[in-house]
């Protein structure tokens, strides 16, 4: 793994919350703070499978669904 790769590991094992900047990991590891918020930040962007409208029609069809009745299960969502 290259250097960029383990401090992506650093960062994610960060605890949720916990505050960073990308500069100071940066100085720490000695890496390019430009490159590890870029892939920092691709990361997250590849994480997310809906787009910010298909998440909020998910929302309101499970909030419609448990307003009808017991929760949704997976396989219905």
């Amino acid at each position: 793994m290259g250097a960029i790769e383990d401090v992506l590991m650093v960062i994610e094992s960060l605890d949720e919350g916990e505050q960073f900047t990308y500069q100071a990991i940066a100085d720490i590891y000695g890496v390019s703070r430009t490159t590890l918020s870029r892939r920092h930040r691709q990361q997250a962007i590849n994480l997310q499978l809906l787009s910010p409208h298909q998440e909020a029609e998910l929302v309101k069809y499970i909030v419609g669904l448990t307003e009808r009745g017991p929760p949704p299960t997976r396989e219905m969502i």
